[in-house]
């Protein structure tokens, strides 16, 4: 055997060649293709240490599960938006500029304190056993071993340290806070004179030249431009268009019926009285058996006079909750009693007293006082919920059965919609869409999935048939362009009413504003205040109806020398006057003194927080290789 391998030596080094090259090339691949495949790929970098789109994409997958666990019926479309997965790379960046901080400072939590915080801080009360060790069993529930969750925790206070020392130290007096307020809140006494382009309207009248000109303007122009539009044909499968075709016989619903009674039976309840003398499954033998000759002491009380059940409870019913009833215990359905004592009380007629039941809780001694339910709804009464869900169901199979097809059929004969039509006897429906839903649309015309179809390339340039999309639940719907009209500017003489319109309001608003300087220069050089409306007070607090822009200038003015005037241009055709009279503190009823501290330390704790951080950030040299906008493209 040796003497043939020696033999054949260059033989067996190529055999060894084919059995190792093939398991090397498959293990260099892959791991090459890891690498390549942009996981590896940097997105940031903090104190000059990568972090990969990996880390990212995993960071983002674990804020999902938070807010998936926290909000089960959460839309995950609304997740995977770029502003989450940013939110989610800023948070795994602060997380190692803390790290990088916390290590720079030589931060760290000793197992004593680690011990004593986890003890103390109620927020892991639900975490500790009444001794004060971790509950493993909830630690397994959620992935976790004692060790990941000492470390976790370590890591997390470790975190908090590095921000506590500015976190922790906001200082804000009194003084400062009623400064600030004052200042935000500040009141003042004016008087209004207001300039509408509306007044100046009627004496506008621009050549057919001057609105020309107005329209060629490119920031005009823009403003009357036609949206793309398709003509489209359209064919909807659904439940509903299933359901009407759908014929039940009486056979079938009576069927129905007969399997589902349940559902059309009134769950039967029962009310009851109750004795009991306590004597728990944990009590010695002797006195669970004096607690049962005390109950059928009671029993023979009880059967000598039924009617005296309740004042029998009231005296000897050990039940606290029941006793002052007279032992009522109300109307129960099936399965909200222990088991012994729902079969006694099931098993009695009206009136009837049971024989002395024994629980966990002792022995009891039960009157049923009422029965109610347990009524089959007639089949009449019933036929049209009935027919109603039969049809759905059979619909819903039907649908199941036809979506395939309907698929196949608008796929596989893209030239036209009408063979799918004859053969589904759907409605051939027609329609004018806009690449985005148009307001007001609803149904299958308001889906973005179905007109990002219509404005596809193939759709359009090729006039085939889009494929089948699903539009709603149990809904598909496809489409085909008839015609399509790109966007483009109209001709002036279509929209020449409507570019007059607007020109007349431009330049009656620009007559109102010149009004308005004009009136505001005389004043500031001492003419009559004739015209200025009553006194008001106006704030942040109590805007008056004016609009934002004239409200922060007015109250931003210089206010030094008083009575000042100031004017301001709305941008909504109206030109505000306004003559400034008095300068008043802010109204004490909007905010206290206290409340106004809190307030302020808190923003100014934020704020300096923030900076900090910030500084952090530019110290331990903090780079993103990925633009906002960017922050979608990979995906979880």
């Amino acid at each position: 055997m040796f003497d043939f391998v020696r033999k054949h030596n260059r033989l067996f080094q190529l055999m060894l060649l084919i059995l190792i090259l093939p398991a090397f090339v498959l293990v260099g691949v892959e791991g090459y293709s890891r690498f390549m495949d942009g996981s590896n790929a940097g997105v940031a970098t903090v104190d000059d240490r990568k972090i990969t789109q990996a880390e990212w994409d995993a960071a983002h997958r674990n804020q999902v599960e938070r807010l998936r666990s926290q909000m089960p019926n959460l839309d995950m479309k609304l997740v995977d938006s770029p502003e989450v997965r940013r939110e989610s790379l800023d948070e795994l960046v602060r997380e190692r500029v803390l790290l990088a901080a916390a290590k720079g400072q030589h931060l760290t939590i000793s197992d004593e304190r680690l011990q004593q915080l986890f003890r103390s801080d109620p927020q892991f009360a639900f975490l500790r056993n009444p001794d004060g060790t971790v509950n493993k069993n909830l630690l397994l529930a959620q992935g976790m071993s004692s060790e990941m969750f000492a470390q976790r925790l370590r890591q997390d206070l470790t975190l908090r340290q590095v921000m506590l020392g500015v976190a922790g130290t906001g200082v804000a007096s009194k003084a400062n806070s009623a400064l600030a307020f004052d200042a935000l809140l500040q009141q003042r006494e004016v008087q209004l004179q207001r300039f509408s382009a509306q007044d100046f309207l009627a004496q506008m009248n621009p050549s057919d030249a001057e609105v020309e000109a107005f329209y060629k303007e490119p920031a005009n122009s823009a403003r009357f431009q036609l949206p793309e539009m398709a003509q489209i044909e359209y064919l909807v499968l659904d439940l509903e268009a299933l359901k009407s075709g759908v014929t039940v016989s009486d056979e079938d619903l009576k069927k129905y019926y007969e399997e589902n009674q349940s559902r059309y039976t009134v769950a039967e309840e029962r009310r009851a009285s109750h004795i009991l003398i306590k004597a728990d499954k944990d009590t010695p033998a002797a006195d669970r058996a004096k607690a049962k000759a005390r109950a059928e002491e009671l029993l023979t009380q009880a059967r000598k006079n039924p009617a005296g059940f309740a004042e029998l409870a009231r005296k000897n019913s050990q039940d606290e909750g029941s006793a002052e009833r007279g032992g009522d215990l109300d109307f129960f359905p099936r399965g909200a009693m222990v088991k012994p004592f729902e079969d006694a009380a099931y098993a009695l007629k009206q009136g009837e007293i049971s024989n002395v039941v024994e629980t966990d809780f002792g022995y009891h001694l039960i009157q049923l006082t009422g029965v109610r339910g347990g009524d089959k709804k007639s089949f009449e009464s019933v036929r049209a919920d009935l027919e109603q869900e039969v049809r759905r169901q059979l619909a819903q199979k039907r649908y199941a059965e036809l979506a395939e097809q309907f698929s196949n059929a608008v796929y596989e004969q893209s030239d036209s919609l009408k063979p799918a039509a004859d053969k589904f006897k759907l409605n051939l429906q027609t329609a004018m869409v806009q690449r985005k839903p148009a307001p007001g649309a609803s149904g299958v015309l308001a889906s973005a999935k179905l007109l990002e179809a219509v404005f596809g390339n193939d759709a359009l340039r090729n006039k085939r048939n889009t494929e089948a999309v699903e539009v709603g639940p149990s809904q598909l719907a496809a489409a085909r362009v008839l015609d399509y009209k790109p966007a483009r500017l109209p001709e002036l003489a279509d929209v020449k009413a409507q570019v007059r319109a607007q020109l007349m309001q431009k330049l009656a608003g620009e007559a109102a504003a010149k009004r308005g300087k004009e009136r505001l220069e005389a004043l500031q050089k001492g003419a009559d205040a004739t015209g200025l409306e009553p006194a008001q007070l106006i704030s942040r607090a109590k805007p008056a109806n004016l609009p934002p822009k004239v409200l922060n200038e007015l109250l931003r003015a210089d206010a030094s020398t008083l009575p000042t005037y100031v004017g301001v241009d709305s941008g909504e055709g109206v030109y505000v006057l306004a003559r400034i009279n008095k300068l008043l503190p802010r109204d004490p009823a909007l905010i206290d003194e206290q409340r106004a501290s809190q307030q302020y330390a808190q923003a100014w704790t934020a704020a300096e927080s923030q900076a900090y951080y910030n500084a952090l950030k530019t110290h331990y040299k903090v780079k993103l290789s990925v633009p906002a906008a960017a922050a979608s493209s990979a995906a979880p």
